[in-house]
Order: structure tokens, then sequence, then C-alpha cells
């Protein structure tokens, strides 16, 4: 896969945009509404990686799932699993862990008292 494709997909996710708050190298993709980051984009050891947004209980099974997918870099290990992009994971479970990271970081709904 290769940077294109997977900010292709993750700006397909509706208020979703681009930015570079970490400077260049470093492509975040946010929320509109709660700026919140739901995936970064990078390089590192030649690899091109992705950090998302995961539930404690699925990283764990990810991680021992999948070799590409290990705790997150430079982020909350507990929360945040990187996924390596260029190691063969099959892109159907790369698009879940984008949607699932993209459900967790979503603004929240307010509730009508």
């Amino acid at each position: 896969m290769k940077i294109e494709e997977i900010v292709e997909y993750c700006l397909s996710y509706p208020g979703s945009f681009e930015d570079q708050p970490f400077g260049e190298g470093w492509t975040a993709i946010r929320h509109k509404e709660n700026k919140k980051l739901f995936a970064l984009i990078f390089n590192r050891d030649e690899h091109l990686c992705v950090n998302l947004k995961c539930d404690p209980e699925r990283s764990d099974f990810l991680r021992q799932a999948f070799k590409e997918v290990k705790p997150g870099y430079h982020m909350n290990k507990e929360h945040w699993n990187t996924v390596i992009l260029d190691e063969g994971l099959p892109e159907d479970d790369l698009h879940d862990m984008v949607k699932h990271s993209f459900e967790l970081t979503k603004p929240k709904r307010k509730t009508k008292k």
C-alpha cells in the first residue's frame, strides 16, 4: 500500500480532514468536528506505518493475530496500535482497524435531558 492509498481511504470517512501537526513526514487524519486524530501515517525504518486507536482488549488480539500490528509508536501502547502497511496485511483487516479507530474517536452526540 502507498501513502496516497491509505490517506485517500481514511479521507473517505465523513467529516475527516488531513493535517500535518507534527511537520513534514507525519500525516494526521482527523475529525473536523472535534479535531481528534484517528489515523497517523508515517515512515519508520523504511516502512510505511499508520497509528490507529483501538480498544485495549482488541489491541492484544490484533497484535497476536497479525505480525504487522505492533504497540503504538510514540502513542499510548494500551490504546493505540502501529500497523505496518507494506508487509502484506489483508486490506479488509486494515479497513476494519481504520473504521474501529474512526468510531472510537468520532464526536459524541449530545443527548437531551
